[in-house]
């Protein structure tokens, strides 16, 4: 059988992406949110595991796996294609090659830290989304909401903070910072979660779709099984 996607689902999973690769460029920049230091990325990370969310409860954890997956290549290939821009010589006459390492540029620690927090954490976040679903039997989608983001995005900080930073900064200026990043986005899903519930309503109503994911493998790497 001829497997088929919607055009609302293509352009949550397209948004996914955008919103995973532009939060990364972003946290080159540290800001203040209100006493707390933090990369600028939080502004929209999060907006990527409300998508997250959205994709679990309309279209199921199958469908999810494949936008995390597709996410997580398109960071691979922009880190990698930043990295072969900085070291291609620049031309003579443009004196912005040390500012552009600056922004695009990162480590290879980094990298690995950033694209395995992302992966945990954006696999947990849809995985206890769904089971939650089945066990409340599709109700109280404001809990599973915020528990799915407080896993996945507690994960995600301790992860990337933790390789990204471990002997670089004292133990608990770590403990700090990943538990400064988890509250702010779980607070910034708390926030937005009105709109998240009318979005998935409309999304629910004009796709005629509302998945359970009833005896399905949560194997991540299962990604042909849609």
């Amino acid at each position: 059988m001829k497997k088929t996607v919607s055009l609302l689902f293509m352009f949550a999973g397209i948004l996914f992406a955008i919103c995973l690769l532009i939060s990364n460029i972003l946290a080159t920049k540290i800001i203040l949110v209100g006493p707390w230091a933090a990369p600028a990325g939080v502004l929209i990370f999060p907006i990527a595991y409300i998508i997250n969310d959205v994709i679990v409860e309309v279209w199921g954890y199958q469908k999810a796996r494949l936008i995390i997956w597709a996410g997580f290549a398109v960071n691979l290939l922009a880190a990698l294609f930043f990295s072969l821009a900085i070291v291609v010589p620049a031309a003579s006459f443009w004196h912005n090659q040390e500012a552009f390492s600056t922004i695009l540029g990162s480590t290879p620690r980094i990298v690995v830290a950033s694209l395995l927090a992302y992966l945990v954490g954006s696999f947990l976040n849809a995985i206890v989304m769904s089971k939650v679903k089945v066990l409340m039997k599709g109700k109280e989608f404001s809990v599973r909401a915020i528990l799915s983001t407080l896993v996945g995005e507690s994960a995600d900080s301790l992860i990337f903070i933790t390789i990204a930073f471990a002997g670089n900064f004292p133990f608990r200026a770590i403990v700090g910072m990943v538990i400064t990043q988890a509250c702010i986005k779980t607070v910034y899903e708390i926030v937005v979660l009105p709109l998240t519930i009318v979005v998935v309503k409309w999304i629910k109503r004009v796709e005629g779709i509302d998945s359970f994911d009833n005896s399905i493998s949560y194997n991540p790497f299962l990604i042909n099984q849609m």
